[in-house]
């Protein structure tokens, strides 16, 4: 059976049409990967929900007017 609707596939390298999360695990791999000094797999995937978790609600951002994601997202459903 072929499919109706035409798949989508990009080159390697080519991002543009997931930047977003392209974005967030360059930042993973540069904030928490690189340094990681750990060997246990449980403590990273503990380590990483921390950072997951930070980078949602703590980290603040200029153009969100100075505020977390999370934060700047419930300021405006409001």
């Amino acid at each position: 059976m072929r499919p109706t609707a035409p798949l989508h596939t990009s080159r390697k390298g080519n991002c543009l049409d997931n930047a977003k999360a392209e974005n967030f695990f360059s930042m993973v791999k540069t904030e928490l990967y690189y340094d990681w000094e750990g060997d246990d797999p449980d403590i990273f995937e503990r380590d990483l929900e921390k950072y997951i978790d930070w980078y949602n609600n703590v980290r603040i951002k200029r153009r969100l007017d100075g505020s977390s994601p999370v934060e700047y997202r419930l300021s405006r459903a409001a």
